[in-house]
């Protein structure tokens, strides 16, 4: 499908004027695939590649194989019981049946994709969550460490229908081979006769899950539908195109942005490993890979692109990449200079969040580049910045430049969280979606994001934006990724710090970079009174920085300092732990060995923290 320029905000709103039930593929994921493999059966969907081993033949699964494997998970799930409404969640690496039961489940019921690097209670609460009905996950020949999760959780799930086992292994009560049950099932029509309806659930993404109680997003069939026309717009996804992937399947990134997206109009995926980008090999060599398999589009988040500057492209031929994308976190403006140096193409950026199916914003990938922005908003998505009162509510909508709360809405916003205890806040009056990010938008329409309405350090009232912090750290040739949080302070609320992970054999030290952001930050308030160096910087599983960890790491070191003469006072030393609470936002547990808790220690406690709002507790 031949694509018109989109080189700036005027282009965007221009092709607002065809209504989108007309520009959409099909009004769901199954169908929209569907109609892709029946024009072209024999173009390659899914392209295994060995990893750490470039030059190998890779493992091909053509679009009328792919289908045909979509049509037999939908009939497997159907006569195993899941019907419109019910769910099947997977645990599953980068697979052919991780995709299979993504499209084949849409068509059955809801699928609900969930991170098998949790821990066991976690997943419980997500499938418990979901009300899950089916689950499938990776044998021990696949992935032992998934199932040996599996053996333990089923035992607190009696409500499990069948699991299925992908991968081989010891087969049992209650569990089925994935594929020897899908062979037997049709591979031609749906036994069901299903009509999907585009208000129909699709699918569940938990937001979070790390800590405390998940929430689970709810996808419907138009909001993909809608997202399968705008972000291949965006991207100028085509049957010529061959995409890196390497996201995992539990986040939109890579199944909907990385995946359903581009398989609905005939792009070759190319999954560099199993673990994906958690893979090393598959970052030291992907541009040998673009190299051998004549890679079009590069997508991927801002660490991996980050790590890719550390790597030589050596005698690696890249010149068949139209351009890369990236999204999931700002990236560096820096890291991404030196990108799209290296590519000699378009680096484009994009922003959108779970309950917003795709991306909702990207810069014009026909556009004069604006490094460091999130873009124009996309065609039939709708984003705004307004000023909130107390209450949360939209006050006005703020002007040019002027930095607000960021707003989604239109037709690929979430319905709302299936725990509904989380839609107060999040989804506003008017289903608008607030975001929580910070934002302006500029004369030409540009998205520059600003950081995270909870990111903002407060010093004695004063705001401080954390990135203007990072952003002056990854300009320093040392830096590879920095991260910039506040700390608690009895004076002024809090005082900003910063946590740097080095780049590979780079020397820097504390000091040295402080010095570098004292020149290059005028605003004295916005010097981080503090700089620690870190081995690996903490990230989630899908790449993003998790800050908070580094802001219970900045308490545990306050108040290990604040605790540290009563500790030799008393003889006994503080273990200080900060965590996530699902009431209090974040807990303190001050461990203090052996010695009784007394009134007495209470109190020279509480009057050593008593200028803090952060809640702790005493045990021993």
């Amino acid at each position: 499908m031949m694509r018109s320029p989109i080189r700036n905000n005027a282009d965007a709103r221009a092709l607002e004027t065809t209504p989108l039930s007309e520009l959409i593929p099909a009004g769901n994921t199954f169908d929209a695939i569907r109609l892709r493999a029946a024009e072209d059966p024999d173009n390659i969907a899914l392209k295994f590649l060995v990893p750490g081993e470039v030059e190998a033949p890779p493992r091909n699964v053509s679009f009328g194989d792919f289908m045909a494997g979509c049509y037999r998970a939908a009939n497997m799930f159907h006569d195993h019981g899941l019907r419109p409404g019910d769910v099947v969640s997977f645990l599953l690496p980068l697979c052919e049946e991780a995709y299979c039961t993504i499209v084949g489940g849409e068509a059955a019921g809801i699928v609900n994709a969930v991170n098998p690097m949790l821990e066991d209670w976690q997943i419980v609460k997500i499938l418990k969550a979901a009300n899950t009905k089916i689950l499938v996950a990776a044998g021990p020949e696949l992935n032992a460490e998934i199932w040996d999760k599996v053996e333990t959780l089923r035992a607190e799930l009696p409500e499990l229908a069948v699991v299925f086992q992908v991968g081989g292994g010891p087969l049992g009560d209650g569990v089925k081979s994935f594929a020897a049950t899908q062979r037997s099932h049709s591979g031609d029509h749906l036994i069901s006769g299903r009509q999907i309806q585009p208000e129909d659930i699709a699918s569940y993404f938990h937001t979070g899950g790390t800590t405390g109680t998940p929430k689970l997003a709810q996808h419907t069939h138009a909001m993909q539908a809608g997202q399968i026309w705008s972000t291949a717009y965006a991207l100028d996804y085509g049957p010529e195109d061959s995409l890196t992937t390497g996201l995992p399947l539990f986040h939109i990134g890579g199944s909907i942005v990385c995946g359903i997206v581009p398989l609905a109009h005939g792009t070759t995926l190319v999954i560099v490993s199993p673990d994906g980008f958690r893979d090393p090999t598959s970052v030291r060599d992907l541009w040998q890979i673009v190299h051998h398999h004549r890679i079009t589009i590069m997508g991927t988040v801002p660490t991996v692109f980050g790590a890719l500057l550390n790597i030589p492209v050596g005698n690696a031929d890249i010149s068949s990449v139209r351009y890369g994308f990236t999204g999931g976190a700002p990236l560096p403006t820096e890291v991404g200079k030196a990108l799209m140096k290296t590519l000699g193409k378009p680096l484009l950026e994009g922003y959108g969040m779970t309950e917003t199916t795709s991306f909702v914003t990207m810069l014009p990938r026909d556009g004069k580049p604006a490094v460091g922005s999130a873009g124009i908003v996309l065609p039939h998505c709708q984003v705004r910045t307004v000023a909130l009162d107390d209450d949360g509510q939209v006050l006005r909508d703020c002007e040019i430049d002027e930095i607000g709360v960021v707003l989604m809405g239109g037709a690929g916003i979430t319905p709302g969280y299936v725990q509904e205890q989380y839609n107060e806040g999040a989804i506003l009056a008017d289903g608008w979606l607030n975001s929580g990010d910070l934002g302006r938008f500029d004369s030409d329409g540009l998205l520059w994001l600003t950081g995270r309405a909870k990111d903002l350090i407060i010093r004695g009232g004063h705001n401080i934006d954390p990135a203007v912090i990072e952003e002056t750290l990854h300009q320093h040739e040392a830096v590879e990724l920095a991260a910039a949080v506040g700390k608690p302070d009895s004076y002024a609320g809090e005082i900003p710090i910063a946590y740097v992970q080095l780049k590979p054999g780079a020397q820097a030290s504390a000091e040295e970079l402080q010095a570098f952001v004292r020149e290059h930050i005028p605003e004295r308030a916005a010097n981080p009174a503090n700089i620690f160096l870190l081995d690996t910087m903490p990230q989630t599983a899908v790449g993003k920085i998790f800050k908070p960890a580094l802001r219970w790491d900045a308490i545990e070191r306050v108040y290990s300092e604040l605790l540290q003469p009563m500790s030799k006072e008393i003889g006994a030393k503080f273990m200080i732990a900060a965590s996530a609470s699902d009431v209090h936002g974040t807990i303190v547990k001050i461990n203090i060995g052996n010695i009784n808790i007394n009134e007495e220690i209470e109190k020279k406690i509480s009057k050593l923290l008593s200028s803090f709002s952060i809640k702790y507790e005493i045990i021993s």
